[in-house]
């Protein structure tokens, strides 16, 4: 580098120091806070996942074989958007069925539909329609990119369709292994997810069975519905529901249509789950605190086989999971 083109390289330096640069201050916390950025970011998603093996391994193994996931006709999942979003202090975030509180705003759908009702009430925040975080709150949302006809419902609900395939289950030894299920098949749809990952610092509370854990936390909310499933138990222990091997089951539905919990979800079952760090009250030990587990659904069997042989159907309305707590930790 010549003499000259080291002079007009620090020359605009020069020039910006004494005016510009005495100017920088840092800034304080109460100025960070009223710096913001854009609005989030949005991600269309396609995509097909395929897997041979999936093994969790100790002493022996549980193993997952041949799992797929991908639309219904076998091709790539798509229609599917993700919005990201760090949320400001009080910011309103789409979430759950926030879309259909919207649209019943705007007079596009009925809102004497119980289902629609509930949404609005429930996601209708301040003039605006989703959930309300607290600063730092990182929210991703999924949802479809094109949800057809905006005054229809069941364009909405079926716009991501799925289907998942396992080939079996297995516990294995160093010699022997044993199929606990396989020809697993599962299709239907997907509805609004959402994780949430909460800031809360160092904060902690602690739990009704004693366990304290983070208040910085992330937080699992799902609606699906199972449209046709099929599978065969070739272990019946595993779950005590029923205690006896050689089960078959053809035409399974999960969903949310029966029964007095149908409100505010549409037909399709809902899962939720929170997941932070925490401290068994009982053990003492740390651990993963998987923590305020929900699972609701009405459960059709339509075909129920013991040793190839259908008994007839199976059904469970208002199947409900809660108050479930678990901490992980290693042994």
């Amino acid at each position: 580098m010549t003499g000259l083109q080291r002079t007009a390289l620090c020359l605009p330096l020069f020039v910006i120091s004494p005016y510009t640069l005495a100017d920088i201050e840092a800034l304080d916390d109460k100025s960070m806070s009223q710096v913001t950025g854009q609005s989030g970011v949005t991600i269309e998603l396609a995509t097909r996942i395929d897997l041979d093996r999936f093994s969790y391994i100790d002493e022996g193994a549980l193993s997952i074989y041949d799992l797929s996931l991908s639309d219904m006709d076998g091709s790539a999942m798509d229609n599917m958007k993700l919005t990201v979003d760090v949320a400001g202090d009080g910011e309103v975030l789409e979430h759950g069925f926030s879309e259909i509180a919207r649209r019943a705003n705007a007079g596009q759908l009925d809102t004497s539909n119980p289902d629609v009702a509930d949404a609005l009430a429930k996601y209708a925040v301040g003039g605006s329609f989703g959930k309300q975080f607290n600063s730092g709150d990182a929210v991703i949302h999924l949802g479809p990119v094109d949800s057809g006809d905006p005054t229809s419902l069941a364009d909405y609900l079926h716009s991501v369709d799925f289907a998942l395939d396992i080939g079996s289950v297995k516990a294995e030894g160093p010699v022997d292994s044993t199929t606990l299920f396989s020809n697993i098949h599962l299709e239907g749809y997907l509805g609004p997810t959402d994780i949430v990952i909460r800031n809360a610092g160092d904060a902690t509370h602690t739990l009704a069975n004693g366990d304290t854990v983070s208040d910085s936390e992330l937080q699992l909310d799902t609606h699906f519905e199972i449209t046709d499933g099929s599978l065969d138990w070739d272990v019946g222990d595993v779950i005590l529901l029923f205690n006896f091997a050689g089960v078959g089951i053809e035409g399974l539905q999960i969903h949310n249509r029966w029964g007095e919990d149908t409100a505010g979800h549409f037909g399709m079952a809902s899962a939720t789950a929170k997941l932070s760090q925490g401290t068994s009250g009982s053990s003492g030990h740390e651990g993963l605190s998987i923590h305020d587990v929900e699972f609701r659904a009405d459960i059709d069997m339509p075909v129920f086989k013991v040793g190839g042989t259908s008994i007839g159907t199976v059904q469970f309305e208002d199947f409900v999971i809660s108050n479930t707590n678990m901490m992980v930790y290693g042994h």
